[in-house]
């Protein structure tokens, strides 16, 4: 992306009365050692006052205008690169129209003469300070609606600007420097808007190129994580001591549970979604269509159709919509069943999210898999008599999730006995990507905006990030089962009580180490405990340090958030696993890698992924409040070299564009990581619809 910026720029302080414009300008003049013009208006109306006793007339603006654009033509001439302006003709003309309800039109001509390059609309924020030309103290936020829609109306790029005395000037100054950092990176005044927006750096833009130029570096696998080697397989005794020890510790703990459910259910439904739209309706059977397309989707969907939880409501509405259902083809009918399943005038299930379609059939109800993550945290995440839930929805998204949510409350507390605190967030804007061609110019939309694509799951870590609790569970929102709840309950429990435990040594050592009272044989248990239980390296070089940077090196090894993952056997399920790898400093450890992070055309590295005997289910107990019970900055803890660069073809055009590195791999590269081995029937996610054909989603007399 080829790097420039403009020779001169015009930055125009604009908005009410009394709204601190002359002391901004002034003080961004004096921050980038540049040129600034005062208010014209104010010297010309205050001679007036002076001399005539009378405010502001109709008459008076053209005068105003043409001193302003005088004074701004003289000074922009002096300026090196930069001049910011105290109002300017454009600010006239709205203060013209709102005054005296009519726009002047030779003003607006003046107006075009000599554009802003960027506004900085002033916030009502200051409190308001009388003088003989300041008359609309109780109108001042229908003043800056009014402003602020004149700037909308003609497409003007600006930024607000809040805050009071050096926070007021401090944001300017923040704003003024991000704006040149993104011009110099060959960004327009209007993208700097669109991505101020979103609280997108130049920062981070630059650092989405550089890998997008460069490349992300590969994960070395160094082997595959097993149990006996670093993956943790206990006794049914040992399972039981830690869940109890859970259950003795939870009432002094605020437990959360974190459920990722962002993004609709497209995917789920993606091979029905493909049969609707290459499907020949009347030249051919459903049957030919399977055998040309090799959809054995398809067939599979077909034949358990009526075991679906979703059926009985299908069907009606298919009923509903095609009234001459009854007397179809075979084909015909399925094909009316799969169109209602998805059409936007039917049941609509591929836009609708996962967490509210229906999973599971019971005797009494069908169930959502928001309902079976209420059920499940009631069941091993509760806390002084209530649980807590957090689910990151996408914002189309969260009144579906939070109507669901009222409705099954009340029942599900009663049965219970406990309270249910359920709260939302979403992904934040500031984590999106910008999409770039292979020349690396941003990619618009067709009316000129600049291309956003979601930065990848990664970017929940910034959820984490501001989530209240001592521990935090985590877990997909697919990955729900109709049976077996006190099983789930019983290794979730087991896999917090592993995490009390390493909590609690690793809390004991870091308040040790902070006493700096520990003698030679406790320095070696630390280091031991470091390698056996934490499963990392420590440097060749650490008995020739000082006992300060002894201290120092272990601190900063364990003061870091902690996580215990489940790992099932792996059965051939796509995405990560675990394994121990290498970086670049030769350190190994232990990590989750996905095949898209490895050179998969190296044999060695394709062997030792292909070998992995576990797979990672995302199923996660999380400690994140540090031993002094301060919650950590989770975002010191991410690998960006663990990103990816995605490329996508979007209207022919080639796409590429960074995402963040994945939650559970590089958002947590730098965590205390602990893998224990689970039973696979705690894993079990739809991620398709013909999932829930399978036992762990049906009851027992479904077939």
């Amino acid at each position: 992306m080829e790097k420039r910026i403009r020779t001169k720029i015009k930055i125009v302080l604009y908005g009410p009365e009394c709204t601190g414009k002359s002391t901004l300008a002034e003080g961004l003049a004096k921050a980038f050692n540049a040129t600034w013009t005062p208010e014209f208006a104010r010297e010309y109306l205050q001679n007036i006052w002076n001399q005539e006793q009378r405010t502001c007339e109709p008459n008076d603006l053209i005068p105003i205008a043409k001193g302003q654009l005088q004074w701004e033509t003289e000074e922009l001439q002096k300026a090196e690169q930069l001049l910011f302006c105290d109002t300017d003709v454009f600010l006239t003309q709205v203060w013209g129209e709102l005054y005296y309800g009519q726009k002047n039109t030779e003003l607006s001509v003046f107006a075009d003469k000599l554009p802003a390059d960027l506004y900085l609309l002033t916030d009502i924020d200051l409190k308001w300070v009388p003088d003989d030309l300041r008359d609309r103290p109780k109108q001042r936020q229908e003043t800056l609606a009014f402003f602020e829609n004149q700037l909308i109306a003609l497409n003007k790029p600006y930024i607000k600007i809040s805050g009071k005395g050096e926070h007021r000037l401090a944001n300017a100054i923040k704003i003024v420097e991000q704006y040149m950092s993104f011009l110099q990176l060959g960004f327009t005044s209007h993208d700097f808007m669109h991505l101020n927006n979103r609280e997108i750096t130049p920062e981070s833009v630059s650092k989405q190129l550089h890998y997008i130029r460069k490349g992300v570096p590969w994960v070395h696998l160094n082997r595959i994580a097993t149990t006996g080697d670093g993956i943790l397989q206990f006794t049914e005794d040992e399972i039981t001591y830690f869940t109890h020890l859970f259950d003795n510790q939870k009432g002094s703990l605020k437990i959360k549970k974190m459920v990722p459910a962002s993004g609709a259910a497209s995917r789920m439904f993606k091979f029905l979604s493909e049969f609707l739209e290459d499907y020949k309706l009347g030249q051919e059977s459903i049957n030919a269509y399977i055998n040309r397309a090799k959809n054995k989707h398809l067939s599979l969907f077909l034949v358990g159709l009526p075991n679906f939880p979703f059926y009985e409501l299908l069907l009606k509405k298919t009923k509903v919509s095609f009234p001459d259902y009854n007397s179809w083809s075979h084909d015909l009918k399925n094909y009316a069943l799969i169109k209602t399943l998805l059409d936007e005038s039917g049941l609509n299930y591929a836009n609708k999210p996962k967490g509210i379609l229906p999973f599971h059939k019971y005797e009494t109800h069908i169930a959502t898999p928001v309902e079976e993550h209420l059920r499940e945290a009631l069941a091993y995440a509760v806390s002084s008599e209530r649980t807590f839930v957090h689910f990151t929805v996408s914002p189309e998204h969260q009144e579906s999730f939070e109507t669901l949510v009222e409705s099954l409350k009340s029942n599900l507390e009663e049965e219970s006995t406990y309270r249910i605190n359920v709260n939302y967030s979403t992904q934040r804007k500031s984590t999106d990507s910008l999409a770039f061609n292979s020349d690396l110019h941003p990619i618009r939309t067709e009316d000129g905006r600049l291309l956003f694509r979601p930065g990848g799951h990664g970017a929940l870590i910034e959820n984490i990030n501001n989530i209240d609790a001592d521990i935090l569970f985590i877990k997909n929102i697919d990955n729900v089962i109709q049976n077996h709840l006190e099983t789930i309950s019983h290794y979730k429990k087991s896999l917090g009580g592993v995490l009390l435990n390493t909590q609690r040594r690793v809390f004991h050592y870091l308040e040790q180490l902070d006493r700096n009272n520990l003698q030679k044989e406790e320095m070696e248990e630390v280091v031991g405990f470091i390698k056996t239980q934490l499963s990392l390296d420590i440097s060749e070089d650490f008995p020739k340090f000082t006992r300060e940077s002894k201290i120092e090196y272990l601190h900063n090894y364990l003061n870091r958030p902690i996580r215990v993952c489940g790992m099932v056997k792996n059965e051939g399920e796509p995405g990560g696993g675990p394994f121990w790898v290498r970086n670049q400093k030769g350190y190994v450890f232990l990590q989750i890698v996905e095949s898209s992070q490895i050179v998969m055309n190296d044999p060695d590295q394709k062997q030792i992924f292909e070998s992995s005997t576990h797979f990672n289910p995302v199923d996660l107990v999380c400690g994140i409040r540090n031993y002094k019970g301060e919650r950590f900055d989770m975002l010191k803890f991410t690998d960006p070299d663990t990103g990816f660069v995605v490329k996508k073809n979007k209207n022919g055009i080639d796409l590429l564009a960074y995402e963040l590195p994945g939650l559970w791999n590089g958002s947590m590269a730098k965590w205390l990581t602990i893998f224990v081995e689970v039973p696979l029937i705690t894993f079990s996610p739809v991620k398709t619809v013909n999932d829930l054909l399978k036992p762990a989603h049906q009851s027992p007399h479904a077939f």
